[in-house]
């Protein structure tokens, strides 16, 4: 270890102990809780495997659990064709629950590919329970989310059902639902129509 990072490390070191000694009356004993660290963008897997082989070669799984990439399952239709493509929630960011201490803040901090952890100076910014919860829900979801090629105002055309070859205007885009309100002239007057994202193409 270098000067500079036995600095940052004993620098963090009193930081946890000083946390720990403000806290009263809760049980000891180490705790793990998720953190992120930042990477550079697109190597995400390769620092999710390197995390996982320091933490095994050092003898710190007990202490570095769990390494994750964030990704989502997504709908993208391009040239009238559906395929679904994996693509990062949080491109350079990764997810890691660890039980946080010099020797782990360490290992992490210091394997390949890995440039910081996300927080204020050398203390890491633990996330809540409400955001860890909300970030798995979104990554383990089984209803994979689509990419909208359009926007509001854009002209596109109707695919399939009852208004299949009908083109219109966006009026309002419900991404929970999955649909667009398009504006149809249906007689000579101009419709609503509700209109699911798998039904819609942008007007070339």
């Amino acid at each position: 270890m270098d000067g500079q990072s036995r600095m940052d490390a004993l620098e963090l070191d009193v930081d946890f102990q000083d946390e720990e000694a403000t806290k009263t009356g809760e049980e000891s004993g180490p705790k793990s809780e998720w953190f992120v660290i930042h990477s550079y963008s697109g190597m995400e897997n390769k620092v999710k495997k390197n995390l996982e082989h320091r933490a095994e070669s050092m003898g710190m799984t007990d202490r570095i659990l769990q390494v994750v990439v964030p990704t989502e399952t997504e709908i993208e239709i391009k040239d009238g064709v559906r395929r679904e493509v994996e693509r990062r929630v949080f491109p350079g960011y990764i997810l890691i629950e660890m039980i946080m201490d010099e020797d782990s803040w360490y290992v992490v901090r210091n394997t390949p590919g890995v440039t910081s952890f996300v927080g204020m100076g050398n203390k890491p910014s633990a996330l809540s329970a409400d955001e860890v919860e909300r970030i798995m829900s979104r990554i383990e979801s089984d209803q994979p989310r689509i990419k909208v090629s359009f926007e509001v105002g854009e002209r596109v055309r109707i695919t399939e059902g009852p208004f299949a070859e009908f083109t219109g205007i966006v009026d309002t885009i419900d991404p929970d639902k999955g649909k667009a309100r398009v504006m149809v002239s249906f007689f000579n007057r101009e419709t609503p129509v509700e209109v699911d994202f798998l039904q819609l193409e942008r007007e070339t």
